[in-house]
């Protein structure tokens, strides 16, 4: 996939959908820097990939700060020299009904899913070459509704407005900008907040009748990082087992 001896930031990568992209990106020898709001844990990642033969960098770095995300960008360019790839994974998904709503739950959610990835995808544009890659991780609630998600779903939508904008803006610059929309994704996270219950009536609703692995994101993660998709770019690709197709 022509991702060897490339660098890549990936934001929460400590666990779920981002650890899966860290390594399937290690795996094709592309160097890693693990990035998470949580330090011990971004390095314990790190230190699993080291077993592909790849150089790994641990910073923690909450994505809704600024003076942070340029410290994780310029701390990748001091320590690996160049910057070929960005995946903007880190998002929260607190459920609030929408009565409840407060401010500082909207807030909080736009500041990390779409705050942080226009800042992070700002700052990493600026060290990147002609044939960088910014990977965005939306969501089918970005497509479809969810009760108790308005903001999440609100923070996913403006994602792919982003992906489109940003492309058109760095498309001469030959740097594509291309997002995935997962569907429902087995993660910690979920395991978390879902109910058996729950959750068969979500695989319920999947005409393949199972949910996804954060493999499944992964995978079309680094085929959006490869030179495979260089002709590719303001474009949303799903991957959701069918879920949005009903």
């Amino acid at each position: 996939m022509q991702l060897k001896n490339k660098v890549a930031v990936i934001t929460g990568a400590r666990q779920g959908i981002g650890f899966g992209i860290a390594s399937a990106f290690a795996k094709e020898g592309c160097n890693v820097v693990i990035s998470d709001i949580d330090q011990a844990g971004s390095e314990k990642a790190a230190k699993k990939l080291q077993k592909f033969g790849v150089r790994t960098l641990a910073i923690a770095c909450d994505v809704s700060k600024g003076d942070e995300v340029r410290g994780l960008i310029d701390k990748t360019a001091k320590k690996f020299g160049r910057l070929d790839i960005l995946v903007n994974n880190a998002g929260i998904f607190p459920s609030v009904p929408f009565p409840k709503m407060t401010e500082a739950d909207w807030d909080s959610v736009l500041d990390v899913n779409l705050k942080g990835t226009f800042l992070c995808s700002q700052a990493a544009a600026g060290k990147m070459r002609a044939g960088g890659k910014i990977v965005n991780i939306s969501s089918i609630a970005s497509l479809v509704g969810f009760e108790g998600l308005v903001h999440y779903c609100a923070s996913k939508g403006g994602v792919n407005g982003m992906v489109r904008a940003l492309a058109l803006e760095l498309a001469d610059r030959k740097i594509n900008v291309n997002a995935v929309a997962p569907g429902a994704i087995e993660t910690p996270g979920a395991a978390k907040t879902l109910t058996d219950e729950a959750k068969k009536g979500i695989v319920a609703a999947i005409p393949w009748k199972k949910m996804g692995t954060p493999d499944d994101i992964a995978q079309a993660a680094v085929f959006l990082a490869s030179d495979r998709s260089n002709y590719i770019t303001g474009q949303v690709l799903v991957v959701d087992g069918g879920w949005t197709l009903r």
